[in-house]
């Protein structure tokens, strides 16, 4: 009885480390620039120089160097950082 009890342990702690990556795998960040702003959307380039329009929900976190903001504050040619959840944008950051 002991010894499936230290199995099912090491087999939870084997699955918590090996599926706890593939969950952080989720999320991603893309550095670039501001191209335009629209009404619930955003479009930028990456570091290639790549164009990818994102939408923009009323939840996302907007913030210009650190301070909250909207997403019409976002200007074209600001640097900034956008963070995903599969592919979902949860956060954009912005420096001036």
């Amino acid at each position: 009885m002991l010894i499936r009890l230290f199995a099912l342990l090491a087999v939870l702690a084997l699955l918590s480390f090996v599926g706890a990556p593939a969950l952080a795998a989720d999320d991603a960040t893309h550095e670039g620039k501001v191209v335009k702003v629209e009404a619930g959307k955003l479009t930028m380039t990456d570091k290639a120089g790549k164009e990818y329009a994102h939408t923009i929900g009323k939840d996302v976190k907007i913030t210009v160097d650190g301070k909250e903001a909207k997403l019409e504050d976002l200007k074209p040619g600001q640097q900034i950082t956008v963070t995903m959840l599969k592919k979902d944008v949860t956060k954009v950051e912005a420096k001036k």
